[in-house]
């Protein structure tokens, strides 16, 4: 009897002994299923953070916002841009103007928003070539990060020609010179030089150019260049005639078309009118004569 008492106890014991050895085994899987708490973490990524174009361009690219995280946030978009510059940040879709985004909460893989910055010098203003730099950052509270999106800027050539008096047509008399005044304005950001003439002009025509050459128009300023025009005498029947004129430098070229009306000198039109002052004179003779007869 003694026996069977002891052999029961160290069963209840074993049984004991097994009961806690599984709690405490149980937990201790519990505890490693437990998963860590999420690290916050914000990234901005951009395919094309420098883009190039000439002075006054507008420069676009798009910027990838990575956030990963537990809580849905509210980041805040800030845009930081050199003096006379403007930039804003545009949803992907649909586009509009946005000051802020809502992102998360995203535990496995980064909550991903794509935003469109688009950023342009103001309109009166042509800048220098060089970079600029303009600077995104993504905030919500203490957890932030930023990204610089950098325009290269290369020199705008531009170069516009004009007349004096804004008017594409002239008068101009057979064997005489006529002088014609055009402008030459540089509407770029570079200088532009070595600028010379040409033109197209009905055969037997001379036209030239006072200065024949121009070595240099200044970004913003005007170059008054006089176009001298002579119609040949006795070659010329009056009317209208198109020539054309050209400037052209090593970056940019322009033309302007203009009408020319040539008139009869005034010395056949006084030919003319005694002419028919004779033939009139001849015809009141030879009436006279056969009306006494």
């Amino acid at each position: 009897m003694v026996r069977s008492w002891i052999v029961r106890y160290f069963l209840c014991l074993a049984l004991l002994l097994a009961m806690v050895g599984g709690l405490v085994g149980t937990q201790a899987v519990l505890a490693q299923e437990e998963p860590e708490p999420v690290q916050e973490k914000l990234e901005l990524e951009c395919k094309f953070p420098v883009l190039s174009g000439e002075s006054g361009d507008t420069y676009e690219t798009e910027v990838d916002v990575n956030y990963q995280g537990a809580e849905r946030k509210r980041f805040d978009l800030t845009l930081s841009v050199p003096k006379d510059w403007r930039a804003l940040a545009e949803s992907s879709y649909p586009k509009k103007e946005i000051a802020a985004i809502e992102l998360g909460p995203a535990e496995t893989y980064p909550a991903t928003e794509k935003i469109t910055v688009t950023f342009a010098p103001v309109y009166w203003y042509l800048p220098e070539p060089g970079e600029y730099v303009v600077t995104l950052e993504v905030s919500s509270g203490d957890l932030r990060d930023s990204i610089e999106l950098t325009g290269k800027v290369t020199a705008k050539y531009e170069l516009d020609m004009g007349t004096e008096t804004g008017r594409l047509n002239t008068e101009a008399t057979a064997g005489e010179d006529k002088h014609f005044g055009i402008v030459l304005v540089n509407s770029g950001s570079a200088a532009i030089e070595d600028v010379t003439f040409s033109s197209s002009k009905p055969e037997g025509w001379s036209i030239k150019f006072e200065p024949e050459k121009v070595d240099s128009v200044e970004s913003g300023f005007t170059q008054d260049v006089d176009v001298i025009i002579s119609a040949p005498k006795g070659k010329t029947i009056a009317g209208d005639y198109v020539i054309t004129i050209n400037a052209s430098s090593k970056k940019v070229n322009d033309s302007l078309e203009l009408r020319v009306t040539v008139l009869t000198p005034s010395i056949w039109g006084w030919v003319g009118i005694i002419i028919v002052l004779v033939v009139i004179a001849g015809l009141a003779v030879i009436f006279r004569q056969l009306g006494r007869r």
